[in-house]
């Protein structure tokens, strides 16, 4: 199954940043605040929002350095 052929993330990977990392890193966002929704607050839902945010900022920091 190729990605592109879903409708939302078709439409994020043709006109977002040309880059499937970080196109792919803003997607999962909402999974993670659905995660914390669902699950509520809980040791486990909170490493998945700090992954998310490190791997978040240290993505564009690296793109950033290679730059």
């Amino acid at each position: 199954m190729d990605p592109e052929t879903l409708p939302l993330v078709g439409a994020v990977f043709r006109f977002g940043a040309e880059d499937r990392v970080l196109d792919s890193i803003l997607l999962a966002g909402p999974l993670v605040v659905l995660a914390m929704v669902l699950f509520e607050q809980s040791p486990v839902t909170f490493a998945v929002v700090a992954l998310y945010v490190v791997s978040f900022v240290a993505y564009v920091a690296y793109n950033g350095a290679r730059r």
